[in-house]
């Protein structure tokens, strides 16, 4: 086969590989999942084209058994990090914790702890913007996952776990398939609320009840660590999922058998990798504090850096 048929050949194949993506919808969607009573698992959007596991999307994991995944959101400092890892610790309890570039490059020390103690340290892109937007340049979107590896790498010598949240729940299919060619699993979530305006705090005891009551089997819970009510009140989630007979878990990687039910995307999978054992865009923070109490709405929590 000469040189001219080769190039040929390689010339189709991006062609191809290019049309491909470009075929993929770019349209702007907000996370948002609809609460259940009886710690019933919440719905999600059901109205799409395509399916989230077809882009290695997850909401849940595994509902067949009363796991949960706790996931702490960092794109900046905000004094309570540390006493949260106490908390983890004392607790034996592991997490994920979803991170910026500027967040590994101000706060070294705490990233090298969450490495130590066993945690997972995810990709919260370099500038938190919303990803739809940046899928219309390649380019533009994987430097924005890309410097957040480099610069984890940077300060801990090692590869950052690759699992990844996006900005504001912000997604489209061109995003969800542009992070999936990027080798990483999308993790939204099954529930979370209004605790990231540090001026306007969620009362602890009504923090506390909600969160316990929405607890269910396989859920992924998205707490900001910038929230002074999230670290007063995390031991006693802990301890209260642990008496409702829950166990807490890291996200299953590579070397996991991971079984989807296709009718649910929701996960099942029988290891662990733990080495410890939202309504429309203009809704404002005073109304999310209002339906904290509410169970059917459907939530859509745009989480502020």
């Amino acid at each position: 086969m000469n040189k001219k048929v080769i190039y040929g050949i390689i010339v189709v194949c991006l062609v191809i590989s290019n049309f491909a993506i470009y075929a993929s919808d770019n349209t702007k969607i907000d996370w948002w999942i609809v609460r259940e009573k009886d710690h019933a698992t919440p719905r999600a959007n059901d109205k799409l084209s395509y399916k989230y596991e077809d882009y290695d999307a997850y909401y849940t994991g595994n509902t067949n058994e009363k796991v949960l995944y706790l996931t702490f959101d960092e794109g900046y400092e905000n004094g309570y990090t540390a006493k949260i890892l106490d908390v983890l610790k004392v607790n034996e309890t592991p997490a994920i914790f979803f991170v910026t570039s500027p967040y590994i490059t101000t706060n070294p020390d705490l990233i090298a702890r969450m490495e130590a103690e066993g945690h997972m340290v995810a990709n919260h892109t370099k500038n938190h913007p919303s990803m739809p937007n940046c899928a219309t340049t390649p380019d533009v979107f994987n430097k924005e996952i890309k410097d957040v590896e480099e610069k984890y790498k940077e300060v801990t010598g090692k590869d950052i776990t690759k699992l990844f949240r996006p900005p504001m729940g912000h997604y489209s299919q061109l995003s969800l398939e542009l992070t999936k060619q990027l080798g990483y699993k999308t993790l939204f979530w099954s529930f979370a609320y209004a605790d990231f305006d540090t001026k306007k705090q969620p009362e602890p005891e009504k923090a506390k009840k909600l969160i316990s009551d929405n607890l269910h089997n396989g859920a992924i819970i998205l707490l900001h660590a910038v929230s002074k009510t999230n670290t007063e009140i995390l031991e006693d989630i802990i301890k209260d999922a642990r008496a409702q007979g829950y166990t807490f878990k890291l996200w299953p990687m590579e070397n996991k058998e991971i079984a989807l039910d296709p009718q649910s995307n929701q996960v099942t999978t029988e290891s662990s990798d733990s080495p410890l054992e939202e309504k429309t865009n203009e809704q404002s923070t005073e109304k999310a504090d209002k339906d904290l109490n509410k169970w059917s709405d459907v939530i859509i929590i745009q989480p502020a850096l």
